[in-house]
């Protein structure tokens, strides 16, 4: 049977990786993976996560399976997390909270959930360009995946006036995929103005929003961060929203996500729930334990919340000070175009303005290695690589524009 299957392609990030890992070069920079990175271009644990993870060490007694939906408390603090105080006795009214494998794992859990309730075959928005496994994920689920205006190439922002227009137009019942913050690829996020449109779009459609927070906190606050879903909840939206502490606690290997669901009733949210715990069944069967019980530690306890605003912070200052200087390296040797597009992005990626030609001459001649579309992951950038890539960058414009 198996002679029969034929390659699949490349993931085209993973893959990336892998290229990366291959090269001989000493000095080769991966400016591909999606990961945090400090200073010393190490992906670190945090002191609060590791005090959380040996709290629990010390005193776990069973390694029996969790319900369904997993822990009850760490749902709660993701909700808390999420919507901010004094909406506590709407969250028990309308929002209800499950454990996923990381926010791609709470992405298709609510792409499933929805296909198989409401029909599949519906339409599923999202912005181009995206974060590639949106395409995949919804495409697998039984969606018929389209395309949304979003980020003009010219001008490095959002095509506000288009992407807005094309919202008005998605039919009731179709759902919209959303970055809920540090959009991935581009860093063009839409302002507090656009997302108060884009509210109000949806309450009058009737469309589905489903909001992807892979990076709370990264870009100017939790709070900050957390605006667009607590805006969708206070407008009286029905939404999802796929949670991830991949990024913001350093838990990529531990798989910490989380599925919310926010219906208009109590009603119509135990019954979500309930079909939400049938499809995380067919899927996963149960949930992890480790990692959403140390994420939830660290957001209980008084002094590891402490402990991981501070180390949230200092991750976010990383960010900006490294577009900030990766802003004012290219603009000092590329007199003829403006840079400030990188300072003005928020989270991790960058869309460079890069073509195809110049990512893969920094490839093959420099060891420099980001996605064929330009999307470079700025924390990639240390002190001792940051002047050898913007020298490099500057060479691929004279020498592949």
């Amino acid at each position: 049977m198996f002679e029969s299957f034929s390659p699949a392609p490349p993931d085209p990030i993973l893959g990336l990786t892998e290229a990366f890992k291959a090269d001989p070069n000493p000095a080769k920079v991966n400016l591909g993976v999606g990961v945090y990175q400090d200073e010393n271009g190490r992906t670190p644990v945090l002191p609060s996560v590791k005090a959380a993870e040996a709290a629990l060490l010390g005193s776990e007694t069973t390694k029996g399976y969790l319900p369904i939906a997993g822990d009850p408390d760490y749902a709660r603090r993701v909700e808390e997390l999420v919507f901010g105080a004094g909406r506590e006795s709407g969250l028990r009214a309308r929002a209800r909270t499950a454990y996923a494998p990381g926010g791609t794992g709470a992405l298709r859990v609510g792409a499933d959930l929805v296909a198989d309730s409401a029909g599949r075959g519906r339409g599923a928005w999202i912005s181009a360009p995206t974060w590639p496994n949106h395409r995949g994920l919804f495409s697998a689920a039984g969606f018929e995946v389209r395309d949304l205006p979003y980020f003009d190439p010219a001008t490095s922002a959002l095509r506000r006036d288009a992407f807005l227009d094309a919202l008005r137009q998605v039919p009731a019942g179709d759902v919209v995929v959303l970055h809920a913050g540090c959009h991935n690829p581009t860093g063009v996020d839409p302002d507090a103005a656009a997302w108060r449109e884009i509210v109000a779009i949806a309450a009058a459609r009737g469309w589905l929003p489903f909001l992807d927070s892979a990076y709370l906190g990264f870009g100017d606050g939790v709070e900050e961060d957390a605006a667009p879903l607590r805006a969708m909840f206070d407008a009286g939206v029905e939404f999802m929203a796929a949670i991830s502490f991949s990024k913001n606690m350093g838990l990529y290997r531990e798989r910490v996500g989380a599925l919310t669901v926010v219906a208009k009733d109590t009603k119509t949210a135990d019954t979500v729930f309930s079909r939400m715990k049938k499809t995380i069944r067919v899927l996963f069967s149960n949930p992890a334990a480790h990692g959403p019980l140390t994420a939830a530690m660290v957001l209980t306890d008084r002094m590891l919340r402490t402990m991981w605003d501070a180390e949230l912070a200092a991750m976010r200052s990383r960010l900006h000070a490294v577009r900030a200087a990766f802003a004012d390296g290219l603009a000092a040797r590329v007199k003829d175009r403006s840079f400030d597009f990188i300072r003005a992005q928020r989270g991790m990626f960058s869309f460079t303005g890069l073509t195809p030609a110049q990512v893969a001459f920094l490839r093959e001649t420099k060891s420099i290695y980001m996605t064929a579309d330009g999307r470079a992951n700025v924390v990639g950038l240390l002190p001792g690589n940051l002047d050898r890539v913007c020298d490099a960058i500057a060479e691929s414009l004279r020498a592949a524009g």
